[in-house]
Order: structure tokens, then C-alpha cells, then sequence
């Protein structure tokens, strides 16, 4: 009788152990469960404010379209000739317009205004330079427009068309910003300076459509650094 009262005991004892382990595998995986659903929610708020359709590149595209490149060159009533600035100036405007597929240069030179004079006198200047600086004498036209009698000097300005890679005008506010202050999105005029500085840099506007096909090999420079990796010398010595 003893004896199975400590088997009955025995028996009590590893029936306890048994319910208590599996309490504690119940409890292990409701944790992971639980664990399991916060890292998905937080997945799921990654993704939401990740998607957020507003990438001012969209907004604000940069295009190739024809367009504009002008120069004005400031003149006095009583300016006789160009400075060695101005003529500085206006023979880099010859080289981006050399560099363009545009077939035509235009000075504009002002008429009714009191600079009226000495802008014909300058304009002779400015298309001697011109053509000093490359550009066919029959490349160049000469044309006038009109401007006021008084008030700011009217410069002489040059003008070639050609594409050109720019974007919208900035400055655009469609919506108020406080209007939504808890929707995790940039305001519309965001990113537009950034999209035209870096339109205006662009030296060649087809860039942005495909890459430009590789020069031909420096083959001598070629021979001499194959040379140098092979007796083990270094290219920079010389």
C-alpha cells in the first residue's frame, strides 16, 4: 500500500510537470505571435510613408525644349567702347553659341531711348568681337526693338534659339501648407530651384537623353602606362 501511494504521488508530481510545460510552450508562442504582429506592423507604417507619391522630380521635370539663350550688355549714354570685361563676356557668349546647333545671332540694339546713340556705336564693337571670337559675318543679324525715352538705360542684347534643357516656372503655391501640416508630404514648390540650377548647368542639353560615344584611344600614352605595369615602374615619374 505504501508503495503505490508513492507511485500515486509519483504520478501527481510528473502529471504537474507535464501541464507546466505546456503552459510555457502556450505562453512561448502567443510571445512570438505578438512579436511576430508588432514587427509587421511597424513593416507596414515603413511602407505606407515610403510610398507617398512625391518626388518633386515628378513635379518638376526637366525637359529639352527650344528656347532663348540671351546675352544684354549694359550701355551708358555716354559710352564710346566696350570694356575689356564686356568683350570678355561677350566672347564667351560666342563660344556657348559656336557650341550649339543654333544657325543665327541676333544683337538687338534699343531705339527711342536717350542710350540710343552710343548702343549703335557699341553694337559695331560687339559684332567685330563676335567675329573675332569665330562666328561667320553672315551668321550675325542685326536687328532693333523699341524702348523707352527715359526711365533705365535699355542694354543691347544678344539672342540665339536653340533646345535647351530647363523646367517650370517656380514659385507656385497651389495649396496652403497649413492645411495639412500631418500628411509626411513636401510642399508643390519644393525641389524647383534645384531642378533649374541644375538645368542651367548642363553644359550639352542631349546628355540627358543618352551618353556620348567614347573617344578614340591615346594609344601612345596606352603603350607607355602597359610598359610601366610590367617593368614595375609608375606612370607619374615623368
Amino acid at each position: 500500500m505504501e508503495t503505490q501511494k508513492i507511485s500515486a504521488e509519483g504520478q501527481d508530481v510528473m502529471t504537474g510537470s507535464t501541464i507546466g510545460s505546456r503552459r510555457r510552450r502556450v505562453a512561448a508562442a502567443a510571445a512570438l505571435a505578438a512579436s511576430a504582429m508588432l514587427l509587421s506592423a511597424c513593416g507596414n507604417s515603413q511602407l505606407t510613408t515610403g510610398s507617398i507619391p512625391d518626388d518633386y522630380r515628378t513635379r518638376h521635370p526637366i525637359v529639352l525644349a527650344e528656347g532663348e539663350y540671351t546675352l544684354d550688355v549694359p550701355v551708358a549714354a555716354g559710352d564710346v567702347r566696350l570694356t575689356s570685361g564686356m568683350k570678355d563676356t561677350v566672347r564667351g557668349f560666342a563660344q556657348n553659341f559656336l557650341s550649339s546647333p543654333a544657325g543665327v545671332v541676333q544683337i538687338q540694339v534699343p531705339h527711342g531711348s536717350y542710350n540710343a546713340g552710343a548702343a549703335r556705336h557699341l553694337a559695331g564693337d560687339i559684332r567685330r568681337t563676335l567675329a573675332e571670337a569665330g562666328i561667320k559675318p553672315h551668321k550675325i543679324m542685326m536687328t532693333s526693338y523699341a524702348a523707352a525715352p527715359s526711365g533705365d538705360a535699355a542694354p543691347i542684347r544678344l539672342a540665339f534659339v536653340t533646345t535647351k534643357a530647363m523646367t517650370g516656372q517656380c514659385g507656385e503655391w497651389p495649396a496652403d501648407l497649413s492645411d495639412n501640416t500631418f500628411g509626411n508630404r513636401n510642399w508643390y514648390n519644393f525641389g524647383c530651384a534645384s531642378q533649374n540650377n541644375l538645368a542651367a548647368q548642363v553644359a550639352n542639353p542631349t546628355d540627358l537623353i543618352a551618353p556620348r560615344g567614347m573617344t578614340p584611344i591615346d594609344a601612345t600614352q596606352r603603350a607607355k602606362v602597359i610598359s610601366d605595369y610590367r617593368t614595375g615602374g609608375s606612370s607619374s615619374d615623368q
